[in-house]
């Protein structure tokens, strides 16, 4: 079965080159164009696409509010284009709060000469988004005053003995990795946890550079802990979550009683940037039985070796359920390897970090 796709972009240009290179997979199916959101949520509304690919900047309206609007009476799984700049990543975070399921940055060069990894990126992201159980997510309210957002209906799905609570000072680390979902998710998890919180907390969500950056600046606002983008050589802090910076690595490095991080280039053989893995990695052997890896809704299987080298060294693992995932890939590589504690719904991982 085909992946159907509506193209909203106001570049003529944009829009053929899209509509050439994802028709080139067989398993994927134009069946129409916009070049406004006014016009996508007509197009959306007639033809019902399973993927909508979405521009932010056009003229009518802008992607932001076509978002909206489209996932108050017609919910689609929409892929945004973003710019790779500071100004990009805000709209893009308000894009993914107005309910998209996900995005790529917007690269003409790359659409031009049809590179081979831009493509094989685009098409397989597509057939995620679409093969995916988004289309049966039913609207949640708003998270901490975003706009309306999709996930799945929550229910209760636990592994091992429920826990009742979590206290953090039992804990020296919180380490949280995540990919697709993950600003919305992290946004429902960080803005309950209380001030006082008696951990640092890393946060490894795959990012762009400067896109973490806005995203921290963005959940500070509206937090009650300090969250930023972790910078080289800084201390972790009860109460304050780090980012790790787009485009780089972060490791976790004991020196004497202290956590520090250590902020580094990716290898070549490192597909994601940051890695989970590789930050989990490095908190084993950081901080040995003293963590808690909690890993979210994300595409692919990055933080189940990290999640492994945790648990060997008597680490907790913290898996989101199928049902609160929006993209139910990372969290499901780890619940099937076996390295999950608990299988908590999105809100009960919130609620227990909360106190």
């Amino acid at each position: 079965m085909t992946v159907k796709v509506l193209i909203v972009d106001d570049s003529g240009f944009f829009r053929r080159r899209l509509t050439e290179i994802i028709s080139s997979d067989p398993l994927i199916e134009v069946i129409g164009s916009a070049n406004n959101g006014k016009e996508a949520i007509e197009q959306a509304r007639l033809l019902k696409p399973d993927v909508i690919t979405m521009d932010i900047e056009m003229p009518v309206m802008d992607g932001i509010e076509a978002t909206k609007q489209i996932m108050r009476s017609n919910p689609t799984s929409i892929l945004m284009f973003s710019s790779l700049t500071y100004d990009g990543a805000t709209a893009t975070l308000n894009a993914l709060e107005a309910g998209a399921a996900d995005f790529l940055p917007k690269r003409f060069e790359d659409i031009s000469n049809q590179r081979e990894e831009a493509v094989k990126l685009l098409t397989s992201r597509i057939k995620t988004l679409g093969r995916g159980k988004q289309l049966t997510m039913q609207a949640r309210a708003p998270v901490a005053g975003t706009a309306t957002n999709t996930i799945k209906k929550e229910t209760v799905t636990t592994r091992g003995p429920a826990i009742r609570s979590f206290d953090s000072s039992t804990v020296e680390l919180v380490a949280i990795g995540t990919s697709t979902g993950g600003p919305v998710a992290l946004q429902t998890v960080l803005t309950t946890i209380p001030a006082d919180f008696k951990a640092p907390i890393i946060i490894i969500q795959h990012m762009p550079p400067k896109f973490t950056e806005a995203f921290a600046n963005r959940l500070d606002k509206i937090c009650k802990i300090n969250v930023r983008e972790a910078k080289q050589g800084e201390k972790l802090v009860a109460g304050v979550a780090l980012i790790a910076p787009g485009g780089m690595q972060l490791d976790v490095v004991k020196k004497g009683r202290e956590l520090t991080v250590n902020i580094k280039e990716s290898l070549p053989s490192q597909n994601y940037k940051p890695c989970v893995d590789a930050t989990f990695e490095s908190i084993a052997v950081a901080t040995g039985a003293k963590a808690l890896g909690i890993i979210l809704t994300g595409m692919g299987a990055d933080g189940r070796e990290g999640c492994r080298r945790m648990k060997q060294t008597g680490a907790k693992i913290w898996a989101q359920d199928e049902e609160t995932s929006l993209i139910y890939g990372m969290p499901a590589a780890v619940a099937q390897a076996n390295l999950a504690d608990q299988i908590l719904p999105l809100a009960t991982v919130a609620k227990l970090l909360a106190g």
